[in-house]
C-alpha cells in the first residue's frame, strides 16, 4: 500500500507544480498550488477523523483498511487513464487529492489500531519498528518508482500503483478474523467520540507526544517543496526529485532496522525530544543547501531523526492507551500527523509563496527546535519518562 501511495503522491505534486510552471506561473505561485494540494487533503481528513476513529473501534479493522485501499486503487487507475490520454489537469489533481484525504482519514486509524490485536503486548515496540520499516521501505522505493517511471511515461507510476494496491488488498485478506473489543463507557456514538478525545486531553503523556510531532513536523515540513528544489533550486529534474524523496526514507529505514534488533529501553522521553531537535536542525541545513550531495545527506538525517521520534511516540501512545480506545486515540494521532503533513504542506507552500522556498524551509526548521524547548517545559512528563512501561492499571487491563 505504501509503495503505491508514495509513487502516486510524489507524481501528483510534481505534475501540479510542473503544469503550473509550464502555464507561466512564477516559482512562488506554483508553490502556492502545492499548498492547495496539502489543504485539499487535510480538510476532509480533519472533518472525518472523529468518525474514522469510532469506525476503527466499532467495525472490523481489517475490512475497513481494505476498503480504503480499494478507493486508492480507483484514484490511481483514474490518474493513469488521464495521464495516458494527456487529459491530466490541475483541477483533476485537486479532486483526487480530496479523495485521498477521505481515504487517509479512515486508513491510518484502522491499520494502527490493528497492530496491537496481532502481536503480544511485550513485543509491540518491536512490531511497531518492523511495521515502520515496511512503511519506510515503501517511502524509499515508491518515490523511486514514481520519479523514474514518470520520466519514461507519465501514466506508468499510476499504472504500477494500481497493481500495488491490488496486492495490498489481497495481502490484508490473508489476515484471519480479528477479535472485536467492546467499547467501555457511553453507548451513544457521539459520546464515544468525545470520550476518545477526552482521554487524549487528560493523558499528558499521550497529549504531549502527539502534539510535539504535530507542531514540529507542521513547521519543518520541507517535503511539499521538493518539486521546487528539484526543478528550480538544485535543478536535478524528475530523477533528482525521486532521490530527494528517497533520502529521508533511507535514513528512517536504517534507524528502524536498528530498533527492530535493539529496541530502545531507557530515557525514551528525553531521547524523543533530542530527536525532534535534530530533525529541525537538519531541515535548516537542507533549506540552505545548493549542493545535491549535501541536500541528500541532510534529508538522510531528517529521516533518521524523524523515525527515532516516531518509534518512541507510537510505542508510548499505543502502550498508554486501553484497547477499547485505541481506534479513537489513533484517529486523533493520525489527525495530528496529517495536520503536520498535509496541512503542513499547505503552510510550507503558503510561506514559500510569501517569503520564498528557502526562507520557508529555514524558518520551519528553527520553529521545530523552538517547539522542543517549549514542550519540554509545558509537558515535563516527556523529560522524565524513562521507559515504555504503561501505568499499572493499563498493564492489568491489557493483560
Amino acid at each position: 500500500m505504501t509503495l503505491g501511495q508514495y509513487a502516486m503522491i510524489l507524481i501528483i505534486g510534481w505534475q501540479t507544480y510542473d503544469i503550473s510552471r509550464n502555464g507561466g506561473m512564477s516559482i512562488e505561485g506554483a508553490a502556492g498550488q502545492l499548498a492547495l494540494i496539502g489543504l485539499l487533503q487535510f480538510v476532509p481528513l480533519f472533518v472525518l477523523t472523529p468518525f474514522s476513529g469510532l469506525a476503527a473501534d466499532r467495525l472490523d479493522r481489517r475490512k475497513l483498511a481494505q476498503s480504503t485501499i480499494v478507493l486508492q486503487f480507483f484514484c490511481a487507475a483514474t490518474l493513469a487513464w488521464l495521464s495516458w490520454t494527456d487529459a491530466i489537469t490541475v483541477p483533476w489533481l485537486f479532486a483526487i487529492a480530496v479523495v485521498l484525504g477521505i481515504v487517509r482519514a479512515f486508513n491510518g486509524p484502522a491499520l494502527s489500531a490493528l497492530s496491537p490485536n496481532l502481536v503480544p503486548k511485550a513485543i509491540l515496540p518491536t512490531a511497531i519498528a518492523l511495521s515502520s520499516i515496511s512503511w519506510q521501505v515503501g517511502m524509499i522505493v515508491g518515490p523511486g518508482v514514481g520519479g523514474y517511471l514518470h520520466a519514461i511515461e507519465p501514466a506508468l507510476p499510476y499504472a504500477v500503483a494500481t497493481v500495488l494496491f491490488t496486492i495490498a488488498i489481497l495481502s490484508l485478506g490473508t489476515i484471519g478474523k480479528v477479535p472485536q473489543t467492546n467499547i467501555v463507557g457511553a453507548a451513544h456514538p457521539i459520546r464515544q467520540m468525545v470520550d476518545g478525545l477526552h482521554y487524549v486531553v487528560q493523558n499528558k503523556m499521550v497529549l504531549g507526544s502527539i502534539t510535539l510531532d504535530l507542531f514540529a513536523v507542521f513547521l519543518a515540513g520541507a517535503t511539499a517543496l521538493f518539486p521546487v528544489y528539484a526543478r528550480d533550486i538544485l535543478q536535478v529534474g524528475e530523477e533528482g526529485l525521486a532521490q530527494l524523496a528517497m533520502a529521508p526514507a533511507i535514513g528512517a529505514t536504517l534507524m528502524g532496522l536498528v530498533f527492530s534488533f535493539r529496541p530502545l529501553a531507557n530515557n525514551v522521553g528525553p531521547a524523543m525530544l533530542v530527536a525532534v531537535a535534530v530533525f529541525g536542525a537538519a531541515t535548516i541545513v537542507f533549506g540552505l543547501s545548493t549542493s545535491m550531495p549535501l541536500s541528500l545527506a541532510a534529508l538522510f538525517v531528517v529521516g533518521a531523526a524523524d523515525m527515532f521520534s516516531v518509534y518512541i511516540r507510537q510505542s508510548l501512545v499505543q502502550l498508554h492507551t486501553p484497547d477499547d480506545k485505541r481506534g479513537r486515540v489513533s484517529s486523533v494521532s493520525h489527525l495530528t500527523i496529517s495536520a503536520s503533513n498535509e496541512f503542513g504542506d499547505f503552510f510550507s507552500g503558503t510561506l514559500a509563496w510569501l517569503i520564498g522556498p528557502v526562507s520557508a524551509v529555514v524558518v520551519g526548521g528553527a520553529g521545530a527546535i523552538a517547539t522542543v524547548a517549549l514542550w519540554s517545559r509545558v509537558f515535563p512528563v516527556l523529560r522524565t519518562t524513562r521507559s515504555f512501561d504503561p501505568p499499572p492499571e493499563l498493564a492489568k487491563d491489557d493483560s
